[in-house]
């Protein structure tokens, strides 16, 4: 394994726990929200975790670019980037609810080769017999070539193949509405077995985990994105914008076991 990819990626993780935790001394606490000009909104909690992202992982590798959703692009020359969500599911954050975590993502000549989603307030389930990492928090990781892990057990999407046995999340029936594609989301998720509006990134590691086999997004950004490319595909999944390309630029997203991806493209971008 590349040693920088590595030194880099264990940093990561270690960061985005230190971030997650700051946040969640904040969480369920009545936060003061303030509401920026896409009407998205922001707390002192987004704020801290980005500066402590952004010190410790710059304080040890200086020369790495980093682009944060709260405060913006600074260039590098290393061929690194980190790519930063302080809070992914800030909206559940201010209302209580736990579905919210710290994304890291790394990218390296363009290539995403690292991610890790620190979701400190859920729990892991304890292994049999009452043993394991129960209240330690959730935390996705991949590297490339390395695997995707949920805190430390492996983790690989599902075999299913058949559309009417498939799972389906989303977020918000709205932005299919936005994107001009409701009736063709619709028709997907009418053709799976069970829809569940999980959003964020709970619908993309619930894909990575076996959990389900297809996630649908619309109204994404970078930040949103990075973190859980390689963690899906280190998973052995698929995860594509809506024209079959991976592409951190793009609005919509599709996340899949793989198998059922073309399937679901074709029904998304049909009349």
């Amino acid at each position: 394994m590349n040693p920088e990819w590595r030194s880099r990626y264990e940093t990561a993780v270690a960061a985005a726990h230190q971030a997650g935790q700051f946040a969640l001394q904040h969480f369920d606490q009545n936060i003061a929200v303030e509401w920026k000009a896409d009407q998205s909104p922001v707390t002192l909690a987004d704020r801290g975790a980005e500066e402590l992202l952004r010190t410790t992982l710059l304080g040890k590798f200086p020369r790495d670019g980093f682009l944060g959703e709260e405060s913006g692009a600074t260039p590098g020359d290393s061929g690194f980037r980190w790519i930063i969500d302080p809070i992914d599911g800030t909206r559940s954050f201010v209302r209580g609810i736990p579905l919210w975590a710290t994304l890291v993502g790394l990218e390296y000549k363009g290539e995403l080769i690292g991610g890790v989603v620190a979701s400190p307030a859920l729990t892991a389930p304890l292994a049999p017999g009452g043993r394991g990492v129960g209240g330690e928090g959730m935390t996705y990781r991949a590297l490339s070539g390395d695997g995707a892990f949920r805190n430390n057990r492996p983790i690989h999407v599902s075999r299913i193949a058949k559309l009417d046995e498939a799972d389906i999340y989303y977020s918000s029936i709205a932005w299919f509405e936005k994107a001009g594609r409701e009736q063709q989301f619709l028709r997907l998720a009418k053709q799976t077995r069970r829809q569940r509006g999980f959003g964020d990134f709970y619908g993309f590691v619930l894909v990575a985990q076996g959990s389900g086999e297809l996630m649908v997004e619309h109204g994404i950004k970078p930040w949103d994105l990075a973190a859980l490319v390689p963690i899906v595909q280190e998973a052995g999944g698929r995860i594509t914008d809506w024209q079959g390309k991976v592409n951190l630029d793009s609005p919509d997203v599709l996340a899949s076991n793989e198998t059922l991806h073309d399937t679901a493209l074709r029904i998304l971008n049909e009349p």
